[in-house]
Order: structure tokens, then sequence, then C-alpha cells
């Protein structure tokens, strides 16, 4: 009966023992403004001083980089020079998480959105997306992700439709 406790007791162990998390993760940030006015320039600032208390928060994030696009839109991810660094950084196994201040930084294109999860999730990097405290290390982050992605690409397409109508009524006025 001893020696059943005793080898029960060593396999708990050895299984705590593998179930503890790394001590250091590799984390980069990403930011994103999209265009240079006065306040998203304030906002791009915010973001980036974040990334301090974010760090004081988590002892076990190791900072790789702060990668940034400002005065670019969110909806093609190819077009920022910043997002595309971070991931081929991420391709060359340098980061192993990427926070991010909220899903509409990250893109304001469900397609893109999507596409860059799968590559990112299919090498191993995890993403935190803050305002939605949405994290891939999670269950059921796809669907969650998707339905956030649609929400962000639907208010990006407002926001310009918006900004076309209001050119229009100047010119009529």
């Amino acid at each position: 009966m001893e020696n059943a406790e005793t080898a029960e007791k060593k396999v708990i162990i050895s299984d705590t023992a593998h179930s503890v998390a790394p001590t250091h993760l590799r984390v980069a940030f990403y930011v994103r403004v999209s265009n240079h006015t006065e306040s998203q320039m304030h906002s791009f600032e915010n973001q980036k001083a974040a990334v301090d208390v974010i760090l004081k928060q988590h002892p076990e994030f190791q900072l790789v980089k702060i990668y940034a696009d400002a005065g670019i839109t969110g909806t093609l991810a190819e077009k920022r020079p910043g997002f595309m660094e971070m991931i081929a950084d991420c391709k060359a196994g340098k980061i192993d998480l990427i926070y991010t201040k909220s899903l509409s930084r990250w893109s304001r294109n469900t397609v893109d959105c999507l596409r860059y999860y799968r590559i990112l999730k299919e090498i191993g990097v995890d993403l935190i997306f803050e305002k939605e405290n949405l994290d891939t290390r999670n269950a059921f982050t796809e669907m969650v992700l998707s339905i956030y992605a649609s929400f962000s690409q639907e208010e990006s397409r407002s926001i310009s439709e918006n900004m076309k109508l209001a050119i229009r009524w100047r010119f009529e006025m």
C-alpha cells in the first residue's frame, strides 16, 4: 500500500513539474493609430506608455520590441511595415506572445485578422487583445476573434462612409 501511494505521489509531483509555465515569455507589443492627427498621436503615445505598466504587472514578460504603425489604416496588413516586421520576427522564432491594446489596432479586416491569427497559431505564437479581454491561449478563440473582427471591420467601413458623406455635404454647401 505504501509503495502504491509513493508511486502515485511521484506521478503527481512529476505532472506538476511539467505543467509549470515558462519563466519568461518573449513578448512583442503592437501599437497603431489610423492617422497623424494630434489626438491620434496622443493615443499612440498612450499605447506605448501602457507597455511599461503591463511589463510591471507581468514579470514573466520579456520585451522583444514595440512594433508600431502610425498614420496607417488597419484594413490591409501588407501596407503596415511595423506589423509585417513583427510577423517576420514571429516566423523567425523571436516572439512567443503578441500583446495589443485592442482588436481594432490589430486589424480592421476580418480576413486579414483570421489569416494572421492562423499563421501565428500554427507557429506557436499567441495573442492578447487587452480591450476585448481576449487571450488566444484559451479555448474558443477563433470563433470569438472572428466575431470581434467583423465588428471592427464594419466600424471601419462605417467611419469611411461617414467621412465620404461629410466631404460630399461640404462640397454641396
